[in-house]
């Protein structure tokens, strides 16, 4: 298949049936239950990791990729074809991830053209940046027109997360500017913002039902919101939130699915995000 080709990561969150219509490559990291380790996607559904977590006290961790998992995509790629590759990852602020990217991509110099993009976002955010990469591959835009594209989108894109507990990102270290949580785990449901790929407080609303209000109204203070996804990690209210913005956003609308094993295992059970693109203005 020639043209530009497009790769992620499992943290991108993209279903199966997204990836193959498209011609996404994703590349696995891997879930650690103590001394058990899965990769990711392929011998650890999201049903799985979810009720593996449910049973057990010890917070499962997370592996990024080998850089020869990453260089053996791309020259698969090459291989079938591309004129290009532009591989699109976690933000780097949370995951060694992209350096692995980095290293295969430059091992490939002057074999390979390999662009690799800091989408400085995750799950949704990060898919949906990678969906519009790949639909402007497929219609023939060159790699230079890719990865403009793709950096635009990263400019623009926006994620907000309530959380149930804050004890998966105290645990796993990834709690970033959320530190002031801290003082008050047991009385809040914490907001999260993780737009420019990093852990801020957003809020600390003392109930779940104002936690998705909170979300909602977040939401309606942006303008002119597009590429909107609502993700969770086994969330039980996420129908609620659904409802609680239909006036505006229709759930026909809205692209829904689950938070996977990568961003579950840091947002913890029970997470609920929203992801968009806001105007350019």
């Amino acid at each position: 298949m020639a043209g530009v080709r497009i790769v992620s990561d499992s943290a991108c969150d993209l279903s199966a049936e997204e990836a193959a219509a498209l011609g996404i490559e994703i590349v696995p990291l891997s879930i650690r239950f103590g001394d058990d380790e899965f990769t990711d996607r392929e011998d650890l559904s999201v049903a799985e990791f979810y009720s593996r977590m449910a049973v057990t006290d010890a917070l499962p961790e997370t592996s990024a990729p080998a850089p020869g998992a990453f260089e053996q995509v791309f020259r698969k790629l090459a291989g079938e074809g591309a004129d290009a590759v532009v591989c699109i990852n976690l933000s780097g602020d949370l995951s060694a991830t992209i350096e692995s990217a980095r290293n295969a991509a430059r091992s490939l110099e002057g074999e390979v053209d390999v662009r690799v993009i800091d989408s400085r976002t995750l799950t949704a955010g990060l898919g949906t940046i990678v969906l519009e990469a790949a639909k402007a591959a497929r219609n023939g835009s060159s790699v230079d027109e890719v990865v403009a594209l793709a950096d635009d989108l990263v400019a623009r894109t926006r994620v907000y997360a309530a959380l149930d507990t804050l004890d998966n990102l105290k645990k796993g270290g990834r709690i970033g500017g959320a530190q002031a949580f801290l003082g008050s785990l047991l009385s809040v449901k914490p907001l999260i913002n993780v737009t420019g790929g990093h852990v801020e407080e957003a809020g600390k609303p003392r109930t779940r039902k104002k936690a998705l209000a909170a979300l909602r109204d977040q939401l309606y203070s942006e303008h002119g919101v597009v590429h909107l996804s609502v993700f969770d990690g086994e969330a039980t209210d996420v129908d609620a939130f659904l409802d609680l913005i239909a006036d505006r956003f229709p759930r026909d609308d809205v692209r829904t699915g689950r938070i996977g094993a990568v961003i579950g295992t840091h947002g913890g059970p029970r997470v609920l995000g929203i992801c968009y693109v806001v105007d350019a203005a």
